[in-house]
């Protein structure tokens, strides 16, 4: 029987998201002391649970663009893949045009045979990002290297590769070329060459459509319908407040679960980017999101919405019988307290669990068998 002490202290849960590596290994005093500085934070911050539209949001438009290529890295130990008959193409056509063509064959074939002891040269691929915000011609990013069949390419130079944009454009966005330098000593078929990717062309996102409006697209993690009317309601009430409403209503207007569209006032019509920043920069009040308990098996983490709630249940599992209190002639009987709600919370389940060491792999086991049987309401997100 759980001791009145140790039933307080399981108890003491925030209205926040808690996050518990519940690992046997670690000393319960360890989780206690924890789970008290979670309270104590989760009280100083219900004051300002605000944040800015920019952290739930991003612009539409404004997205990442990956340029890739396929390139020669030069100047290996030996532990290059010039044995392989795509790598020899790719070396025989560079030399060719830079003036130094290979033996010609009948029928204006290359002959790639005096090639085939090329050990220090490696194909790669080339992958170089351009952030979401944008780059002009002429700017310099970071790109990375992977082989594509060499062993490691240590010490190598990437020769000027050009970089092309989405799958069947054949247009040269950028050239890359450098020194390649390993990013992991453990894994060196891997490389990234610092500024070493130079934009040919401007990549200016545009995020104004002609009427005069933009979108927010919110984030995976608050999409909903509800959401959605609720950061639109907000950003409207605020506008209006700040006299930023259009003359022929609302600036926000939702358009389904995961957007926004928003209407640039007529005061602003000149000067957009001042009105879009105004909006980013806006404080609403958090959004209430699923109830939901996300499970890292590996790392054997769980952390658990303090709103996730399970249904009246008798859990059976090994030694243990766990029920809310009416009684029972179990040995070993681990109590939930249902005093303060009129159900029982599943931070509450795993509270007490952990308090009599039960290991991690036995909650996150009882937490599936609970979302099976349809008691635990809430998602359950495994990673």
């Amino acid at each position: 029987m759980m001791d009145q002490a140790n039933n307080k202290q399981a108890n003491l849960t925030s209205k926040k998201m808690h996050s518990y590596d519940l690992r046997a290994s670690v000393p319960l005093w360890f989780l206690q002391t924890l789970a008290l500085c979670l309270v104590a934070y989760s009280f100083a911050t219900n004051a300002h649970a605000q944040i800015h539209v920019r952290d739930i949001c991003r612009l539409k438009g404004q997205e990442a663009n990956t340029l890739t290529g396929l390139g020669l890295v030069v100047g290996l130990k030996g532990t290059g893949d010039g044995n392989s008959p795509p790598t020899q193409r790719a070396l025989a056509q560079m030399m060719k045009s830079h003036g130094n063509p290979v033996l010609q064959l009948p029928g204006n074939i290359d002959s790639v045979d005096e090639l085939k002891n090329a050990k220090n040269v490696a194909l790669v691929w080339v992958t170089a990002t351009v952030p979401p915000e944008g780059r002009r011609q002429g700017d310099v990013i970071d790109c990375h290297v992977s082989a594509i069949s060499a062993s490691s390419l240590e010490g190598g130079t990437l020769l000027p590769t050009p970089l092309l944009g989405p799958a069947g454009s054949d247009r040269i966005y950028a050239f890359s070329q450098g020194l390649v330098q390993l990013d992991n000593e453990a894994n060196t078929a891997t490389a990234r060459i610092h500024r070493g990717c130079r934009l040919e062309v401007d990549f200016i996102n545009q995020y104004l459509t002609p009427e005069g409006t933009f979108t927010l697209v919110l984030d995976q993690n608050h999409s909903s319908f509800e959401i959605v009317q609720d950061i639109t309601e907000q950003i409207n009430s605020q506008a209006s407040t700040q006299a930023l409403h259009r003359d022929d209503g609302n600036v926000a207007r939702a358009i389904g679960p995961v957007n926004i569209e928003i209407s640039v006032p007529d005061a602003y019509r000149q000067d957009p980017v001042a009105f879009v920043a105004q909006i980013l920069e806006m404080r609403i009040f958090n959004p209430q999101t699923k109830s939901k308990v996300v499970i890292n098996e590996r790392a054997g983490t769980i952390v658990i919405g303090a709103d996730v709630q399970i249904g009246a249940v008798v859990l059976s599992h090994k030694n243990l019988i766990i029920e809310p209190p009416a009684g029972t002639s179990a040995a070993k009987f681990v109590e939930l307290d249902t005093t303060n709600t009129p159900v029982a919370r599943l931070q509450d389940l795993v509270d007490a669990l952990n308090a009599v060491r039960l290991p991690t792999k036995d909650i996150i086991q009882i937490i599936k068998t609970l979302e099976a049987s349809g008691k635990l309401h809430g998602q359950v997100v495994v990673q």
